[in-house]
């Protein structure tokens, strides 16, 4: 009898992704020997020790070697509650129970830039990105779920942060394409069930049901609320969403890219008339980039900026510089856009 179908979903989820690196890395799957193993592409699970990143770890732990590949883990501790420090060893035992090597526990400090749940999620990422360039990891796969992609749409709505934001997270993102994630076509129940019916522990993190949380609150009263007044189906018709919007951000950010050589002028200064005859949602873009290579973050670079650089092209009234995140400055002169720090 084969596994329980929870779990051959999430294998089945862990194996597409794993053959995907494996063809990156010009391999194809198969067993390793011994001596194939040292040299054998490295991936990393993430793992909070919640249902979906166990459910992961168990997944890729049973599904890599099989690929021919090794697989890891790293558990972030974020310091945010006592005992962390115990719970991090506890998932790293799990994760070492599991067959994973090599498995690392990493403590991070938190910062507030941005709130609570942005600044512990820049921390963590900026620990993964370590952990992998230290191991020299092939991809780090993250357990975010389709629930996770529908939260991740009505933040973005809620933002009024544009297409891109809709878009929600990408299935591979990062440097040189780190991150993936197997699961964004899976619920969370699937994972919990999995997870169930392996007999696996799982850690409910008490911050996922805080209130003071934004996440939180949608969680488990804005997506019952929506699903309550529209019926069933609401975070797969999201999570729909974010793949469309994702395939017309991608479309745009294309077409922007082609257009941006051709509204500068031979200095490399961006025309105004050049730009105004651009479509709107491509010149956002085009000055979105601009602003960002002049060293505006993009984390904090919002449509609210981008809108008020935009009016410097359409509403010309003779109007100040607009001051942008990272000290940047953009201002209208003689006909030209010019954004830099200032």
């Amino acid at each position: 009898m084969g596994p329980h179908p929870a779990v051959a979903a999430i294998r089945l989820a862990v194996r597409r992704v794993l053959n995907d690196i494996l063809a990156e890395h010009g391999r194809t799957p198969g067993r390793l020997t011994p001596d194939e193993r040292s040299s054998s592409p490295l991936v990393l699970v993430a793992c909070s020790g919640g249902a979906d990143s166990i459910a992961l770890a168990s997944a890729l732990a049973f599904e890599a070697p099989r690929a021919g590949l090794r697989a890891g883990g790293v558990t972030v501790d974020h310091g945010l509650q006592p005992g962390s420090d115990l719970r991090a060893a506890e998932v790293a035992s799990r994760l070492r129970e599991l067959g994973l090597d090599p498995v690392e526990s990493v403590a991070v400090t938190v910062g507030r830039d941005g709130g609570p749940e942005a600044a512990a999620r820049d921390a963590r990422y900026a620990a993964l990105d370590a952990a992998a360039e230290r191991h020299r990891a092939a991809a780090v796969l993250l357990g975010h779920t389709r629930d996770d992609q529908a939260e991740t749409v009505l933040l973005g709505l809620a933002r009024g942060s544009g297409i891109r934001s809709l878009s929600g997270m990408a299935a591979v993102s990062g440097a040189d394409g780190r991150y993936r994630r197997p699961f964004l076509q899976l619920d969370r129940q699937t994972a919990r069930r999995a997870c169930m019916v392996q007999s696996l522990p799982v850690w409910d993190d008490p911050h996922n049901a805080d209130p003071a949380y934004t996440r939180s609150r949608l969680r488990h009263e804005g997506l019952p609320a929506l699903e309550k007044a529209l019926g069933k189906g609401v975070v797969e018709a999201l999570a729909r969403t974010a793949q469309l919007s994702r395939d017309d951000a991608d479309a745009l950010d294309a077409w922007a890219g082609k257009a941006a050589a051709g509204v500068r002028d031979d200095d490399g200064r961006l025309e105004c008339a050049a730009l105004h005859d651009l479509p709107p949602a491509v010149r956002r873009r085009v000055l979105r980039r601009a602003a960002i290579d002049a060293g505006a973050p993009a984390g904090s670079l919002f449509a609210r900026h981008i809108e008020e650089v935009d009016r410097l092209i359409t509403g010309w009234r003779g109007q100040g510089a607009i001051n942008l995140p990272g000290r940047v400055v953009a201002r209208r002169q003689g006909g030209r856009l010019v954004i830099r720090q200032g």
